[in-house]
């Protein structure tokens, strides 16, 4: 294939249109992509035309990277033999990181193509780092089981874990059950760990707060179907 050909994971807002969270990067190289790998090729077109109002559209050509089936490699292949510059977009967020991704990185490596990561916000990393919790040590599970036992079960697992390791356990929930794995971890972890929920990060609303167990079992927030990062050190 040729080595003409580069993937950019080019990062996209949280928070909607804050495109102030951007690096100066993302508008010079998408003034210039033509083929694009996106999670929603409608959110990624309008995304598009929010960095360069200008922008024709229908120059461009968009695979959508299926949930249950994942990327069009063929036509992925395709591209990169031809030589284009590819663009990969997720929802939101770094591509590759608890988004799609991953996989299209893997054979751009074994075709010797470019791959270049874009500078951007990770509601994983910002989560971490207003957390207070350990920096030094910590892993993303991604999300948890829908339910119990399992769901129990797990949480246990990974507090086990974060006293044994003094590592940060970071994981993630469908918006619309956020409320329940509050309560699941409030009915499971002990009262001394530590539990960080960030939610709509860089948004002028967005919420970050740690304490103890014990102390959120006092608390009455409701967390609604707001995207929200969830992280524990027990």
């Amino acid at each position: 294939m040729s080595n003409k050909a580069k993937l950019y994971l080019i990062p996209v807002p949280i928070a909607d249109g804050a495109v102030h969270t951007l690096p100066a990067d993302v508008y010079t190289i998408t003034d210039d992509i033509k083929y694009y790998f996106v999670e929603n090729i409608r959110s990624a077109r309008r995304f598009l035309r929010l960095l360069h109002p200008a922008i024709n559209i229908d120059e461009m050509q968009f695979s959508e990277i299926s949930k249950h089936e994942g990327a069009d490699m063929n036509t992925f292949k395709k591209w990169l033999k031809e030589g284009h510059t590819i663009g990969v977009l997720s929802e939101s967020g770094c591509p590759g990181i608890a988004d799609p991704g991953a996989e299209l990185a893997a054979v751009a490596h074994q075709a010797g193509v470019a791959i270049i990561p874009i500078t951007g916000p990770s509601s994983i990393i910002l989560s971490l780092m207003a957390s207070g919790l350990n920096g030094q040590s910590f892993c993303f599970t991604g999300y948890l089981p829908v339910k119990d036992p399992e769901r129990s079960k797990r949480i246990k697992q990974l507090e086990q874990v974060s006293a044994k390791e003094k590592q940060t356990q970071l994981f993630i929930e469908t918006p619309y059950r956020n409320d329940a794995l509050l309560a699941d971890l409030l009915k499971t972890c002990l009262p001394g760990t530590r539990l960080c929920i960030a939610q709509n990060l860089t948004a002028p609303d967005a919420f970050i707060k740690t304490c103890s167990i014990e102390q959120w079992k006092k608390e009455t927030r409701v967390l609604g179907k707001i995207p929200a990062v969830f992280l524990i050190l027990a």
